[in-house]
């Protein structure tokens, strides 16, 4: 199959590239930026989905797209962004996305939307709202084969224009993340899905990490005094994780994914665990394997 990303080069789209090379697809990235070298068997247009006759020429021929290409929270967070651009981008640009798609027969899409759905204080969360409700209208009126994939926040490590290093990352993973990684399987495994077969209902799947801890953890979080979850899981880890400013006694905010798990099989396989063997393993350098 030929894959359209969307905003292609930024991190989920060099995630998916090596998985959707894998397995015998062409990735077809569409960016306003170049995604740096993702091989000769990758098509890059560069362009934006606000530009219609662009987004056109990159959609033919493509089986699939995977709708990525958004301002994000963090452009709201930092002032880099006002209401026009979250408006042009994440709603316009995914009407333009749609219509093409259907104006050229391209049925099967994965639609990446966001846990910020439910703040409806910010811009961004309003405005993938909106772009939840004409990929709905999309797939109910115009018979198109959609998953909405709801993943939490998943900006990874490696991206030092927003974490400073491994363990600024990881004071953030603790309190309940998905990596990137695990979200570019869900949408691997949303891929097939859509091209296999025809999707009934509205499936708005939430993705969320792996977890040590378990319901009755969370239910009687440090019931021992501050640090003991953490302690029962991680003991080895407990001293690296105070030199590196991670907060053993944090709770994380754990996201129900029973539906995700239902409709695609889903098995998160990055953990707090993970993080802190390579934090010990690495140090602020994080590891090298598997960056884009």
């Amino acid at each position: 199959m030929h894959v359209l990303l969307t905003g292609g080069a930024g991190d989920l789209g060099r995630t998916l590239v090596p998985g959707l090379l894998d397995n015998g697809d062409t990735p077809v990235i569409l960016d306003i930026r170049a995604p740096g070298d993702v091989g000769p068997k990758t098509i890059f247009i560069q362009g934006s989905v606000l530009d219609r006759s662009t987004l056109h020429e990159a959609l033919r021929g493509c089986d699939c797209i995977v709708h990525i290409a958004a301002w994000h929270g963090i452009h709201e967070a930092r002032g880099e962004k006002h209401a026009y651009d979250f408006f042009d981008l994440n709603v316009r640009g995914t009407f333009e996305v749609f219509e093409a798609a259907a104006s050229l027969g391209v049925s099967r899409i994965v639609h990446i939307s966001t846990t910020s759905v439910r703040s409806l204080d910010t811009l961004y969360g309003r405005s993938k709202i909106l772009a939840e409700r004409i990929a709905e209208d999309y797939r109910t009126y115009r018979a198109m084969n959609v998953i909405i994939l709801r993943p939490r926040a998943f900006i990874p490590f490696w991206n030092r224009g927003v974490y400073a290093n491994y363990s600024d990352w990881a004071r953030w993973y603790c309190k309940g993340a998905v990596h990137v990684d695990d979200v570019a399987a869900a949408v691997m495994l949303s891929l097939d899905r859509v091209a296999r077969q025809a999707i009934s209902g509205q499936p708005v799947l939430t993705l969320d990490g792996a977890y040590e801890y378990t319901d009755a953890d969370l239910e009687r979080w440090d019931a021992d005094g501050p640090g003991s979850t953490f302690r029962k899981y991680y003991p080895e880890y407990y001293e690296l994780a105070l030199s590196h400013g991670l907060d053993p006694a944090v709770k994380p905010n754990r996201l129900d994914i029973s539906e995700t798990v239902r409709w695609l099989g889903y098995k998160p396989s990055y953990s707090l665990g993970r993080v802190l063997s390579e934090l010990a393993a690495f140090g602020d350098a994080g590891p090298s394997q598997g960056r884009p």
